[in-house]
């Protein structure tokens, strides 16, 4: 929810920013945040979604982050928000067990902010940017493989599948062939040495990118398993939200975007049907859709926060029927396994 989530916006790469949250006053509008709500920031980070909504209503909220530094960093909002903020380190896949725990019950709203925030980026440590040096690490939180595993035991062909599906690089290829032969020399452990490997292959204007945005870009993504996150966390929010309640989710890059606009055109009209349901069987819509079109930032906020320009504003609201019973998978592009490649090492 802070400034410069990554939406192959090249400043996301770039120095600090100040921490302003993107789309928040359209985020509590859409949310319809009321006096004893319950509401779920999905993406804590550095608070700004959620310091809004606790100021627009006597109401409560459950945080959540995968990034232990930012529920560290929030602390001192719980203490000031007399017992109305709770703060859970955790995927927010797992949002359902979350809730359940803290026995809230049906939600009134939901907000997610998605990608990498600028305070990821702007520690060196962390391994996000190739403008800072550091170790290629790229995890959002503290468990799992880093990006230096991947690129060390990633096969060429699973590295370029996942730099050209998520980062949608067209060099791909080449890519993984320079990464493969140099790892055969030295093992790649930070971020300036793969920057320097991709910079060797591609060739870029002044005016172009970094030739190594694409590739960054995929290896968060794959090692943070973000795409399958945000598939599972919306399927989840359709069961835990009440009727009339809302969803809201900011994506600041194409292919979150095309999950969040997929799911809720799927959730948002009859279904024609399921290879996973009989043929006479149609599921009946599960959320109203209230955005059309993506709501953007005005001239005003991207003139005060340019990390913002690329964001877009999905919001639908949940209606009584049922959820839907159908894979999240199916939202997902057909990617290399990781729990394979950890089998393999």
């Amino acid at each position: 929810m802070t400034t410069g989530r990554d939406g192959g916006d090249p400043a996301v790469a770039g120095g600090l920013a100040r921490h302003i949250p993107v789309l928040a006053a359209q985020v509590v509008d859409y949310l319809d945040v009321h006096i004893g709500g319950v509401y779920v920031d999905a993406t804590f980070g550095a608070g700004g979604y959620t310091r809004a909504i606790l100021d627009q209503a006597y109401c409560r909220v459950v945080g959540i982050d995968r990034d232990r530094s930012a529920i560290m960093g929030g602390m001192s909002l719980v203490n000031d928000s007399g017992g109305r903020l709770t703060l859970v380190e955790g995927r927010f896949s797992d949002i359902e067990d979350i809730t359940a725990n803290l026995r809230t019950g049906p939600l009134d709203g939901i907000a997610f902010d998605l990608g990498v925030s600028s305070m990821q980026l702007d520690q060196a440590e962390r391994g996000f940017s190739f403008r800072h040096d550091g170790p290629l690490d790229m995890r959002m939180g503290s468990d799992g493989p880093s990006a230096a595993d991947i690129v060390a035991m990633a096969s060429e062909r699973d590295l370029a599948n996942i730099i050209f599906l998520l980062g949608e690089e067209r060099h791909s290829r080449a890519v993984a062939r320079a990464i493969v032969a140099a790892r055969r020399i030295r093992p790649i452990t930070t971020t300036r040495a793969l920057a320097d490997i991709v910079s060797s292959v591609l060739r870029s204007r002044p005016s172009d990118i970094h030739p190594a945005t694409r590739t960054f870009q995929a290896l968060r993504i794959f090692v943070n398993e973000e795409l399958r996150e945000i598939a599972e966390a919306l399927a989840a929010a359709e069961r835990l939200l009440k009727p009339g309640g809302r969803l809201v989710v900011v994506s600041f890059h194409s292919l979150e975007d095309r999950i969040v606009k997929t799911f809720l055109n799927d959730r948002g009209r009859t279904s024609g049907g399921s290879r996973h349901l009989p043929e006479q069987e149609q599921a009946a819509p599960t959320f109203r859709i209230l955005t059309r079109r993506p709501v953007g930032p005005d001239d005003v906020e991207v003139a005060a926060n340019p990390r913002a320009r690329s964001a877009k504003l999905r919001a639908a609201e949940r209606n009584d029927a049922p959820p839907q019973d159908r894979d999240s998978s199916d939202l997902l592009p057909a990617l290399p396994s990781l729990d394979d490649m950890m089998r393999v090492r």
